[in-house]
């Protein structure tokens, strides 16, 4: 099966590139390599006969369109997206664009190459999305596939358009898709302006480590690369026209989890003078901080027989241990636009 993957240089795109390789897929990769999308994600698979990668914004129709009649994919997932809240609040437009704008231009051209193929039964879009996309819980509650959409960040706005999109052309047109809308994602390779390597990396250079608010918003967290064998699955086995929620069951506080890092940094690599808990600082909280995001994985556990298989615990070990031996990765990046500064104060 060939896999056109969007977004295949970026955090979860690569994982999923790199997995989809291992099983013995084709993959056409398609980024336009922004700000956080890194080749060096994909360096592993580069020179796999199966693989091929293509320099191609989503917002350009007419190179996408080049890219599905040179590949002719069996399926898609789809992952380019804007994801970064902070940033969506300081620059809404480019949210707009390559979120909502570019995910039209996906179902527009993967329908022509459906319907170009005589509609095969085989094909798939694959569209992946966020929980941001159902607002914020309270104390308890989960999200469900049948949970009402309330976004509440630019961010998640652009998101749950798309979602709406994706479902729109599957009602209209016939176009076989499922979707999925996952938890926090954390672990190799993740870019450096989200908590978890935001702490890490300024943990290992000494400086305050920045917690918005009380530090008390919770959040459910996925290990990257139990999200990609979900993603794989759902690709392979959802049936068309159903969304999957995919969660760690792994819910945290944000300062809970800055506490879990800075214990296993002190024990990895101790710190002179004292503790790395010792550098958390409290911020002034993000505009419109959701308090609390939950998932009910109960579909993709029944119906598709997949969970989780690291716990944050694990995750997070494996994770500060990769970023101690890839610095060669991570300090590249650091010279990256808004790397490092306090984004998304705009309100």
């Amino acid at each position: 099966m060939k896999i056109l993957i969007t977004g295949g240089a970026g955090f979860i795109g690569s994982a999923v590139v790199r997995l989809a390789i291992a099983r013995g897929y084709s993959v056409v990769n398609v980024d336009a390599l922004t700000y956080a999308a890194c080749l060096g994600n994909v360096v592993s698979v580069a020179d796999h006969p199966n693989y091929a990668f293509e320099h191609v914004d989503i917002r350009d129709f007419a190179a996408l369109d080049a890219v599905f009649t040179k590949h002719k994919p069996d399926g898609v997932m789809h992952l380019a997206a804007e994801s970064h809240v902070d940033r969506s609040i300081d620059g809404p437009a480019d949210f707009i664009e390559t979120n909502i704008n570019g995910t039209f231009n996906m179902l527009e051209v993967a329908r022509s190459c459906w319907q170009a193929q005589d509609r095969p039964e085989t094909f798939r879009f694959h569209h992946i999305s966020t929980d941001e996309v159902f607002g914020s819980l309270g104390p308890t509650g989960m999200f469900t596939e049948e949970t009402p959409y309330n976004p509440r960040s630019p961010y998640s706005a652009s998101k749950a358009s798309s979602d709406h999109l994706v479902r729109a052309w599957h009602e209209t047109y016939g176009l076989p898709v499922v979707l999925t809308n996952c938890s926090n994602n954390y672990g190799p390779y993740h870019f450096p302006e989200k908590l978890i390597p935001v702490v890490i990396l300024k943990a290992l250079a000494g400086k305050p480590l920045p917690i918005y608010g009380d530090g008390s918003n919770i959040r459910d967290w996925l290990y990257v690369e139990d999200h990609a064998d979900a993603l794989l699955l759902v690709l392979e086995k959802g049936a068309l026209g159903c969304s999957y929620n995919i969660g760690g069951e792994n819910e945290r506080s944000n300062l809970e989890l800055v506490k879990t890092l800075c214990g296993i940094l002190d024990r990895l690599l101790p710190r002179d003078g004292g503790s790395y808990a010792d550098l958390v600082t409290f911020v002034a909280d993000r505009p419109g901080h959701d308090s609390r995001y939950a998932i009910d994985p109960k579909r993709i556990r029944d119906e598709l027989g997949w969970r989780p298989s690291v716990t944050v615990e694990e995750g997070l070990e494996k994770t500060v241990q990769w970023y101690l031996e890839n610095e060669d990765w991570w300090r590249a990046l650091l010279e990256r636009s808004g790397v490092g500064q306090r984004l998304g104060t705009s309100s």
